[in-house]
C-alpha cells in the first residue's frame, strides 16, 4: 500500500509536500480550499506548477484531493443541489490543474426524497463533473450512514457508478471506519479479506482506488462517524495489518485521517502502519 496522510495545504499548497515528506508518507490527501466554505479559490498557474514540481521531486504519490464537505449533490433543496454540482465540477478542475489522480467526495444526504432518488441526483452531478474536467478519477466514498445519507451500503455506491456512466474515471475510495460503523464486519484479517472480496464483487475489481486508513471509536453498526488512532478502536490492528500488505492494495493510496492533537503531525500513524508491512 502506498500509506500516507491529509496535509495541510498551509502556506502554499507545494508545501503540502514538505509535510508528506516529513511524516513518511508515500502518498497524499490535500483540500484544494476550506472544507467548510463556498468560496471557489482560484489556483494561479504558477502555484500549480510549483505543486507539480513538488511532486515530481518527492515522488509522492498517487495524489488524492477530498472535496469540501459543503456538497451534498443530492440535497432536497434545488438551490443547495445546484451549489453542490457547481462545486463538484470546479473540484475536479482544480484537480487537473493540480495534477491530481483522484477527487474523493461524499454523496451526501437526500433527506425525505429517498434513497434512489439520492442517488440518481448524485450520479447527475458526478456526470457533469467528469464532463468539466479531463483527466482526474472520481471517487464516491463510503459513509457511516449517519441520519437519511446515502452510500452506507456498497450497492448505493455501485448504482451511483453506474448512473454516471461506468467509465474508467469513475471509482471508489473505501473507508474503513465509515464500513464498520455502516454494520460490514471488519475487526479480524478475515474479515477483511471477505468484506473487500464482497466490494468486489458489488462494484467489480479494481474500482476501489483509495482508502482511508482510520480506526473506529464507534460501535459496529452504530452509524456513526468517530474516527480513532490506529489500533486504538473497535477495528484493532489485524484488520490493518491485512490492508497495508494485501497484493490488491500494492499501488492504492491507503490516507490516514485519525485524530491527531493540534500541532502535532501524522508521522506516528504511518509510522504504524509502516510497522506492519511484511519485508
Amino acid at each position: 500500500m502506498r500509506i500516507g496522510a491529509h496535509e495541510s495545504i498551509q502556506g502554499g499548497f507545494h508545501r503540502a509536500f514538505e509535510r508528506a515528506v516529513a511524516d513518511g508518507c508515500a502518498s497524499m490527501q490535500i483540500f484544494t480550499k476550506a472544507p467548510q466554505i463556498w468560496r471557489e479559490p482560484e489556483i494561479t498557474e504558477e502555484a500549480a506548477e510549483a505543486f507539480r514540481a513538488a511532486r515530481k521531486a518527492t515522488g509522492v504519490g498517487p495524489l488524492v484531493v477530498h472535496a469540501s464537505y459543503l456538497i451534498n449533490t443530492c440535497s432536497a433543496s434545488p438551490s443547495t443541489r445546484a451549489k453542490a454540482a457547481k462545486a463538484l465540477a470546479a473540484e475536479a478542475q482544480r484537480c487537473d490543474l493540480l495534477g491530481a489522480d483522484y477527487l474523493v467526495f461524499h454523496p451526501g444526504s437526500p433527506g425525505d426524497l429517498g434513497d434512489e432518488t439520492g442517488i440518481l441526483l448524485t450520479a447527475e452531478s458526478v456526470r457533469a463533473a467528469l464532463e468539466a474536467s479531463r483527466s482526474v478519477e472520481i471517487l464516491v466514498e463510503n459513509t457511516a450512514g449517519q441520519g437519511k445519507g446515502i452510500g452506507w451500503r456498497f450497492e448505493h455506491l455501485a448504482s451511483i457508478l453506474e448512473r454516471a456512466g461506468g467509465g474508467e474515471r469513475l471509482g471508489v475510495c473505501v473507508d474503513t471506519c465509515h464500513a464498520f460503523a455502516a454494520g460490514y464486519a471488519l475487526s479480524s484479517a478475515g474479515e477483511a479479506a471477505a468484506l473487500f472480496d464482497e466490494i468486489d464483487g458489488i462494484l467489480g475489481r479494481g474500482r476501489v482506488r483509495a482508502l482511508h486508513v482510520n480506526d473506529a471509536k464507534s460501535a459496529r453498526g452504530s452509524r456513526v462517524d468517530r474516527h480513532e488512532l490506529i489500533g486504538r478502536g473497535n477495528l484493532g490492528i489485524p484488520p490493518f495489518r491485512w490492508l497495508v500488505n494485501a497484493e490488491r492494495f500494492a499501488k492504492v493510496p491507503g490516507i490516514v485521517e485519525t485524530p491527531i492533537a493540534k500541532g502535532e503531525t501524522y508521522a506516528t500513524e504511518v509510522a504504524a502502519l509502516a510497522a506492519l508491512v511484511k519485508g
